[in-house]
């Protein structure tokens, strides 16, 4: 009896150690805990998309005083489920004429760049793929690869409606990428750190978009330009370009794009709310430096979500944009204003001026510029006269 209970004890104890050796080998070994975290973060991706589909649809529903799906399932909550079946299960067709290996690589270059952007990316103190020191710059620079996927997918369908929507991605990606990277650069000059989570420290008081409201603002439309939605889906316009560079995909590669889609809207949601509300940070110190992992995890949660509810708001409210008045808005109007803000940051460092005094002067440049898109919106419309017309302009 004796030597069977002793080896049935070495046996249970063998099982209960090998979980803590694994773990303990994961954790020795920075690439294979990074792969293993990204692992995670990949099973993830899909089931947020799934429910994030769901929740654009529900929330556009109701904007638009519709109910949004509700057949499948309860509430409709398994219609992102059925859609995903659908585009795994639905034939994948390649036009005769396309370049095969640009057609078929597209979807890849639009995809991956955005698992590589999650890599940088802190959810919270200790909840992270890699914390890196570089970590805003590598954002930036990776998130930048998909203007090629683009490109790739409007050239390689050989179709002149997704030439033509490549086109426009790219000429829009590109110019509303400046903006972007210039309010970001604002806040780091501010935090004089890329990490990002020194840059969530330093908000421990005050949160950045208080110092940086014109950055924020000049954020918010440059990444909703990035998401290439209304009021900047000049892309993917259904009445102008049949779809855009993605006319000629169906099936798998299609839910490809649009698990890209949502994707890079989670992640600029996510990084706005890093840079500009604080992250996970909790307001006015209300809690001490020992904040629950679950504290912060809700806490990124809601900034996140309200960041997403706001481009989901400006898609169902906002009519598109002409292709000259999109492009004149980021060079004429966004541009002049990001470099203001740059120089307003610069002088504050320079001459050693406290913080608050950001407060006034990058609100006062914020009402300008707010005020001068109103007065755009307002002189767009082209009163009628006999043999005259005008093309609109932001100034």
């Amino acid at each position: 009896m004796g030597p069977s209970t002793s080896c049935c004890a070495r046996w249970t104890g063998d099982i209960e150690r090998r979980p803590r050796l694994f773990l303990t080998l994961v954790s020795d070994n920075p690439w294979l805990e990074s792969l293993a975290r990204l692992s995670i973060i990949a099973l993830l991706v899909p089931v947020t998309v799934i429910i994030l589909t769901w929740v654009e649809r529900k929330v556009i529903g109701r904007l638009q005083m519709r109910l949004g799906p509700m057949r499948v399932g309860p509430y409709g909550t398994l219609q992102g489920v059925a859609d995903t079946i659908k585009l795994l299960t639905k034939e994948d067709v390649r036009p005769q004429t396309a370049d095969r290996w640009v057609f078929e690589l597209a979807p890849f270059v639009i995809v991956v760049p955005v698992f590589m952007a999650v890599v940088a990316i802190p959810f919270t103190a200790d909840l992270f793929i890699q914390n890196l020191t570089l970590g805003l710059f590598y954002f930036v620079a990776v998130s930048g690869l998909s203007i090629v996927g683009f490109v790739m997918a409007g050239w390689g369908s050989d179709n002149k409606y997704a030439l033509l929507g490549g086109v426009r991605a790219a000429a829009q990606l590109i110019s509303y990428e400046i903006p972007l990277v210039m309010a970001v650069v604002a806040v780091a000059m501010l935090s004089q750190s890329l990490n990002l989570a020194v840059i969530v420290g330093a908000q421990e008081d005050t949160p950045n978009i208080a110092y940086q409201s014109l950055a924020f603002i000049i954020f918010a439309i440059a990444g909703l330009a990035e998401l290439y939605r209304q009021p900047f889906d000049i892309p993917v316009a259904e009445s102008e370009v049949v779809g855009g560079p993605f006319v000629e995909y169906s099936g798998i590669r299609w839910s490809m794009f649009q698990l890209g889609e949502f994707v890079n809207l989670v992640l600029i949601s996510i990084l706005g709310s890093l840079i500009f509300l604080g992250g996970w940070q909790w307001p006015w110190s209300v809690l001490d430096a020992s904040v629950p992992v679950a504290a912060q995890v809700a806490m990124m949660a809601v900034k996140t979500g309200t960041f997403i509810f706001f481009f989901m708001w400006m898609r169902a409210s906002l009519p598109r944009l002409r292709i000259d008045q999109m492009m004149s808005f980021c060079w004429q109007l966004l541009l002049p204003f990001a470099f203001l803000q740059i120089i307003i940051n610069g002088l504050v460092l320079v001459y050693d001026w406290p913080n608050e005094i950001l407060i006034p002067l990058s609100g006062a440049a914020a009402a300008a510029a707010v005020y001068l898109t109103y007065r755009a919106a307002r002189s767009t419309g082209v009163r009628y006269q006999p043999g005259y017309q005008t093309v609109g302009s932001v100034l």
